[in-house]
């Protein structure tokens, strides 16, 4: 039987697990150029958020590079006081991401390797948020589980037991759709492991015609 976690039982998993990213043997490139494909399809670059931050930094700095004003987000006090001694002039914020609510608009939100810890039944209304919360011409960037159809798990790959699901790739798309947003890319970047990747934007208001 899977066994399901909450968003502060992850966190605490994550908090004795730190090292991992802090490790001179992770791969601090891990999603950049990925990252890099979405920033261009942005309009505007002016506020980002970075959701499931972590401590390394990475999509910060190139958000940053970029020039938006960014954001963190994570469930790991741990994690996030890292970050802070990373990035002490940016605002982090300790919170369930599931509960947290937007403080304000984005034009880029990412969320890499971090909505697959997110309880199955809670996914599609966090992604619907995520997705709200663009600016019009806004972009999202996320990584799934790259399943044909609904799947949860624990694995205790990292050390301690973590818990991931997946909507599958037809659950992601339909929440993209329902969301009025548009996929403007879909990639199994790690084939044949089952990870992928999307990127979304918000369309632009239509301009009114007399």
């Amino acid at each position: 039987m899977k066994k399901n976690m909450t968003p502060k039982e992850i966190g605490q998993a994550y908090n004795g697990i730190t090292h991992l990213w802090q490790s001179d043997k992770f791969n601090r490139t891990n999603g950049i150029a990925q990252h890099e494909r979405a920033i261009a399809f942005t309009q505007q670059q002016r506020t980002a958020l970075d959701v499931g931050c972590g401590c390394t930094g990475r999509f910060i700095d190139l958000l940053l590079e970029k020039g938006f004003a960014i954001e963190g987000v994570d469930i790991s006090d741990e994690m996030i006081r890292l970050a802070r001694q990373r990035h002490p002039q940016i605002r982090f914020h300790h919170q369930d991401i599931c509960q947290w609510v937007l403080p304000q608009s984005y034009d880029f939100i990412t969320a890499w390797d971090s909505i697959w810890h997110v309880p199955l039944e809670q996914q599609e209304a966090l992604l619907s948020k995520l997705f709200n919360g663009l600016n019009p011409g806004g972009v999202c960037i996320f990584s799934c589980g790259a399943t044909d159809n609904p799947d949860e798990n624990t694995d205790s790959f990292m050390g301690p037991e973590v818990y991931y699901s997946t909507l599958g790739i037809p659950g992601f798309l339909k929440v993209i759709d329902a969301s009025d947003c548009i996929c403007r890319h879909l990639e199994f970047d790690q084939h044949p492991e089952l990870h992928a990747y999307f990127i979304v934007q918000k369309p632009e208001k239509a301009a009114c015609t007399p």
